[in-house]
């Protein structure tokens, strides 16, 4: 591989010449997904509890009936980001996502922070999502009259005697367990649990159409059109997902010509599936009547079929559990490109010889987000998400736009629409909703900023790839190890 110009940081992996996979034997990714594999972990990234909880908080407190308008305006917002990182996926199939994309347009350092953040960002997620179903988990087995010793059922400060979210931090190891298993087994669970998924959201749907009244849509923008856009900036973080689906292009059998596709498809699927729960759940039940911390389930009581909570319940664990597989394998696939491009020990890039999967790093992040879902509350670990994946947003919009004034001549599989009106939109937007973020957010990223600053500058910088190539061509051999 040659080094584009632009020295030390700003040294770029040329577009051109990366290939499919780099490396050693051991240091390969099964190419074992197809494309409705790669759409259900798409979709089993996108849709999560939200379908069945951010609805109805939304609606009984900022946007009313106009819910529908917020997630349609996230979703449009999202789609400019989603277009963007399809025209990459088809240009770049390697594994990394963003932080690819990032080291090829805009250099090393910038591909290296926001890899660092997305590891951050993404376990994260990981261990919110999986205290968000300890929560669902605890609450039927009260309803089956099981109660389980204190201790384990939540972190410390949640509840009377809680010591450590013991189910939480269970379901991180499995999923963990599940991806070490093999790309083409864990997509094949996946795939089945995001067709579970989907029929329950399905058959709610079905169920509630025949409990609409009309009369319940009135007036549609109780909270005027200000309150569609500030429920916008809630709900656009149901309505990403893709991103992490994306750092599997490395294992997709066609990546050229399914990335892009699944990227799209998982989007368009989630966002008819939430257009259609929010006008069942705003036509059932009036949206001051609607609880916004358990919508359906709330609306289903109201017209006196309190069972389908069960189902919603049901619903939200099977949900959530697709966005721990989606998100856990984002983060262990950002990690294995960033050692095997010499950023950080490729000792961590070493996989399975029969799996070909990388098991060092994704039992790391396994124990990592156990570690974080037993003993932060909710709240905390849901402070360490967002920024990152907004900032992703951020880079691979400018970086499209970048590239398509650069190399135009490039081989492109989908070409982003609208450039650079679209990749723009979805800049502003981004920065835009970063705004909304609390300070503790930020507090949180520059303390996890400076730490990788002094990990690039103290370890990457000197023992990339890149660098090994640079200082062969000019000064002589490189360091040896890691």
């Amino acid at each position: 591989m040659s080094v584009r110009p632009g020295r030390g940081v700003l040294r770029r992996m040329p577009i051109e010449h990366i290939p499919e996979g780099e490396g050693g034997k051991e240091q390969q990714l099964s190419r074992s997904l197809g494309l409705w594999q790669l759409t259900a972990i798409g979709v089993g990234g996108i849709i999560g509890a939200g379908v069945f909880t951010l609805a109805g908080t939304v609606a009984n407190g900022t946007a009313g009936p106009a819910v529908l308008v917020s997630f349609l305006i996230a979703g449009i917002a999202s789609a400019a980001a989603a277009f963007s990182y399809a025209e990459f996926a088809g240009l770049i199939p390697r594994a990394g996502s963003a932080y690819t994309y990032g080291y090829a347009v805009l250099g090393e350092v910038a591909g290296w922070f926001i890899g660092w953040d997305l590891l951050l960002e993404y376990t994260a997620i990981v261990s919110v999502v999986a205290i968000g179903i300890s929560g669902y988990f605890s609450f039927l087995l009260g309803e089956m009259g099981v109660h389980l010793p204190a201790w384990m059922l939540g972190a410390p400060g949640t509840g009377a005697g809680h010591r450590f979210d013991l189910f939480a931090a269970a379901l991180c190891l499995l999923i963990a367990y599940l991806l070490n298993l093999g790309v083409k087994n864990a997509a094949r669970f996946e795939t089945i649990v995001v067709g579970l998924k989907v029929l329950v959201v399905l058959l709610v749907v079905v169920i509630g159409f025949f409990h609409i009244k009309t009369g319940n849509y009135t007036p549609f923008f109780p909270f005027g059109a200000g309150g569609a856009f500030t429920g916008a900036a809630t709900v656009f973080f149901a309505v990403f997902g893709y991103d992490a689906m994306s750092t599997a292009a490395e294992e997709s059998r066609d990546s050229h010509r399914h990335m892009p596709k699944a990227i799209l498809y998982s989007l368009a699927i989630s966002m008819v599936l939430y257009v259609l729960a929010c006008l069942v759940l705003t036509g059932m039940q009036n949206y001051k009547d609607i609880d916004p911390e358990s919508g359906f389930a709330s609306a289903f009581k109201a017209v006196g079929l309190g069972g389908i909570a069960d189902v919603v319940a049901v619903g939200a664990i099977i949900g959530i559990l697709t966005v721990m597989f989606t998100f856990m394998l984002g983060v262990t696939r950002v990690w294995f490109s960033m050692s095997r491009d010499g950023l950080l020990p490729r000792w961590f890039a070493k996989t399975h010889p029969t799996r070909q999967v990388p098991t060092r790093v994704t039992w790391i992040v396994g124990a990592a987000s156990a570690v974080i879902a037993g003993v932060l509350p909710i709240g905390e670990a849901a402070e360490l998400t967002n920024i990152g994946i907004l900032l992703a947003f951020v880079v691979v919009c400018v970086s499209v736009i970048v590239l398509r004034y650069k190399q135009p001549e490039l081989p492109r599989t989908f070409r982003c629409p609208g450039v650079p009106v679209v990749p723009a939109l979805g800049v502003v937007f981004s920065l835009w909703l970063i705004t909304f973020l609390a300070w503790q957010t930020w507090v949180r990223f520059a303390v996890w900023f400076v730490i990788g600053l002094v990990v690039y500058f103290a370890y990457g910088r000197r023992r990339s790839v890149l660098a090994r190539i640079e200082q062969a061509a000019t000064t002589g051999p490189p360091p040896k190890g890691d």
